[in-house]
């Protein structure tokens, strides 16, 4: 969750790694720090806590030259948020330093044995008791500063992606990863590294994703990498297909709003090339050669996280309403401690948006081990999930900034929706002319939503009334349950108001004692097999002064007469509810957070990729 940028070759590091600092500042962070080697083999450390654009104040005139650097963003782990525990950190003699993301786990004996051979530290970080180890190994077992390092890692547990420089190596970076992405940009007589492709798009289109246990040794004119044994590995070089206007605002306000009105055409990619509505057909070609795994599974397991695994609760209603096989839907950080029955005639769906989450990750390496069967719908080509998983699906809807999901959400559900379609087509369980009339009706759902967005100016009045809420509860039925799940976690999550999802039936065995006239009640009410059940508990509601913002299909007039504010969404088959009903709670959470004046994009204490447990 941490942001980490390098450069060696002929430019000016420092310009790059700043700009680079700042690309990444969507992941969520509480410092910044940077390191450059300047001409004369000088080793200079800039690192300060707040956002990138203090630490640039702080740098000031300060010595910024160099054709060598690396800049951090930390979000604290061990240790307090502060300039002592920011990154860079730097060995005891001060010749090495280094940056971190991950979690080294056995930091604390190692840092007992270091300290009892006479090392000090300044911080309270594990990041620091690993470059400590490091120059140990050099100085004791008298290693080059490669060899030390590789050592080093195959004495520490845990996560990490770490780059290296040493003023008396002052034209050489040392990277190396395992359990934390690292990727490398690959120039014209220079190199890039990087926790993700945002901050070097716009100077390579070639790179290396490192891979588990892989050490990158770079030059201006070199690059080797190893693995943790000393083998040399071939690495393999891949285009991007980020562009960097996709890393811009294009003119709103922040990067949560472009995202959400990107929605009609995140869509579109996501289904593009896979859907034929006229011969009533899905071809998803990540899966096409597991058919036989899909068509003969006991069950399918869902892990995921936060907002994927809202995504994970609607694909649970429409695989098992679709193709008929059991589905269970687990938090992947839960997942992993429980000691799961898990079978080889299971298979397991992974979702993360950016193929990084560290739970995720470690809920396949488990089921890997007793023999299921690993599918991943990850957004991030590259990224770690996909390398970890038999197959899978990527969700094409392009780089998302914002650190609540929202386009990253509807594509997890579509491509959760065509997997669904997919696997009742393979077993015969939905007729033919049943998967076209779905079909053509999926294929409106991009110009649905953007009717939908339509509303954005009458949702902002709504929001107006109820920036000031304390707490908020949000009810539905069926797929609008995770509905109401993810309508709650947008609005806690950057506007920090409490909130709460529920069924809407359950929520008069407790909720119901909380609601009162200060209390907003969001509820799902579209015209589904469950309305009239949705109309008593908004009855029930009412009973109780509580103020009803209900979700409604266009037309309706009976929730309309109870409600005190109803936003209309188009008519679709409930198969595609939560694709058009969390469109509008993503813009209600938008503009109470901004008129609360959070900062949308980047929430307190939130980082996009959580990358450790």
């Amino acid at each position: 969750m941490c942001g980490i940028v390098g450069y060696i070759g002929f430019r000016d590091a420092y310009p790059i790694i700043i700009k680079g600092l700042h690309r990444l500042e969507y992941r969520g962070y509480d410092s910044a720090g940077i390191a450059l080697i300047n001409n004369s083999s000088h080793l200079n450390i800039y690192k300060k806590a707040g956002k990138v654009s203090n630490l640039e104040e702080f740098i000031g005139e300060n010595d910024q030259t160099g054709h060598v650097g690396m800049g951090h963003t930390r979000w604290a782990t061990h240790g307090a948020p502060n300039d002592k525990n920011s990154h860079p950190h730097q060995s005891g003699d001060e010749n090495l330093a280094i940056i971190h993301n991950g979690i080294i786990e056995n930091y604390g004996p190692l840092k007992e044995e270091l300290i009892s051979r006479g090392h000090t530290f300044k911080s309270d970080t594990d990041t620091e008791v690993l470059i400590h180890l490091i120059e140990d190994i050099q100085s004791k077992a008298n290693l080059d500063l490669r060899e030390a390092v590789r050592v080093a890692l195959n004495e520490v547990v845990g996560a990490y992606a770490i780059v290296i420089m040493s003023k008396d190596d002052p034209n050489q970076l040392i990277a190396a990863r395992k359990g934390s992405p690292m990727v490398i940009g690959v120039g014209e007589h220079e190199y890039f590294v990087a926790s993700d492709a945002t901050p070097i798009v716009e100077y390579t289109k070639n790179v290396i994703y490192l891979n588990d246990n892989e050490i990158a040794y770079l030059k201006k004119d070199e690059l080797l990498i190893k693995n943790i044994d000393n083998t040399v590995q071939t690495p393999y070089i891949q285009a991007l297909e980020l562009k960097l206007e996709m890393l811009e605002k294009g003119g709103y306000e922040h990067f949560m709003l472009k995202e959400i009105f990107e929605q009609p055409r995140s869509i579109r990619d996501c289904m593009r090339g896979r859907i034929y509505p006229e011969e009533g057909k899905v071809q998803l070609g990540g899966i096409k050669d597991y058919t036989e795994k899909f068509k003969n599974a006991d069950r399918i397991i869902i892990v995921a996280c936060g907002t994927s695994w809202h995504a994970g609760l609607v694909g649970e209603y429409l695989i098992e309403e679709y193709a008929r096989i059991p589905v269970e839907v687990e938090y992947a950080s839960e997942f992993r401690y429980r000691n799961p029955i898990i079978s080889e005639k299971d298979i397991v769906i992974a979702i993360s948006q950016s193929g990084e989450t560290a739970d995720t990750m470690a809920a396949i390496e488990l089921a890997k081990e007793r023999g299921a069967t690993i599918f991943g719908v990850c957004n991030v080509v590259g990224a770690s999930i996909p390398r970890l998983t038999h197959a899978g699906v990527y969700t094409h809807a392009g780089p998302e900034i914002g650190v609540a999901s929202t386009k990253a959400f509807t594509a997890q559900v579509t491509v959760l929706t065509l997997m669904a379609f997919y696997m009742a087509q393979t077993k015969g369980t939905i007729t033919q002319s049943k998967l076209i009339s779905l079909l053509i009706e999926l294929e409106k759902i991009p110009d649905l939503i953007e009717r939908t967005l339509l509303s954005n100016d009458y949702i902002l009045g709504i929001a107006e009334k109820f920036k000031d809420s304390r707490n908020a509860l949000f009810l539905g039925r069926g797929s609008g349950f995770p509905v109401a799940l993810e309508g709650a976690l947008k609005l806690k999550e950057i506007s920090y108001i409490h909130a709460e999802g529920y069924p809407a039936a359950e929520m008069k065995h407790g909720p119901i004692a909380l609601i009162d006239e200060e209390m907003p009640v969001v509820v799902i009410a579209t015209k589904t097999s469950s309305y009239e059940k949705v109309i008593s508990n908004i009855q029930e509601v009412k009973a109780r002064k509580g103020v009803v913002i209900a979700i409604v299909t266009e037309g309706d007039t009976e929730v309309k007469n109870m409600a005190d504010y109803v936003i209309e969404i188009p008519h679709a088959d409930e198969a595609f509810l939560p694709l058009l009903a969390t469109i509008p709670l993503q813009l209600l959470s938008y503009h109470i957070a901004v008129l609360r004046g959070c900062n949308v994009d980047q929430p307190r204490n939130l980082a996009k990729s959580v990358t450790v447990e």
